[in-house]
């Protein structure tokens, strides 16, 4: 499985974000699906010993979104403009996460995709549905200033 690139700030996936998740994808050709493996520290809990709900949101928005990346155009990001995240059970600080992302159906400049988190047993905590696009023109103006650090970080 081929590691897709990371940022060095964005809270879930930057590599030089000393307060982000650091979280790491692989490209899985063979299910058509996105996956990684992430611990969340206690730090982001919402209950004790619970991640909270809006981490849980950012994980699942970020792993359904690079799904659109399986394909290897690693520049071709776009945004969420709708996501719907199902909460089915706790999801547990300390526990190693299984994240997975797949493409639900592509049109053009559009996605809907989808993502969910498991615990090392199978069992789902969390699903989500997601609507993403292409961003607007003002915010690839930006992304070019920081394109030069978007890539494949070794471990």
């Amino acid at each position: 499985m081929d590691k897709q690139p990371s940022s060095r700030s964005c809270f879930v996936c930057g590599r030089e974000n000393d307060n982000g998740l650091h979280l790491e994808w692989y490209n899985d050709d063979e299910s058509q699906r996105v996956v990684g493996t992430v611990t969340v520290p206690a730090k982001f809990n919402g209950y004790p010993g619970v991640v909270h709900g809006g981490i849980v949101a950012a994980i699942l928005d970020e792993t359904a979104g690079r799904a659109i990346m399986l394909n290897r155009e690693f520049d071709n990001l776009m945004v969420t403009i709708k996501l719907e995240v199902t909460y089915r059970r706790p999801t547990p600080c300390g526990v190693p996460l299984t994240v997975t992302g797949w493409v639900d159906r592509r049109s053009g400049s559009r996605a809907q995709v989808a993502g969910e988190i498991r615990l090392p047993d199978g069992s789902l905590t969390a699903t989500a549905k997601a609507h993403i696009m292409k961003p607007p023109p003002e915010f690839l103006g930006e992304w070019e200033k920081e394109k030069p650090f978007w890539r494949v970080y070794d471990d």
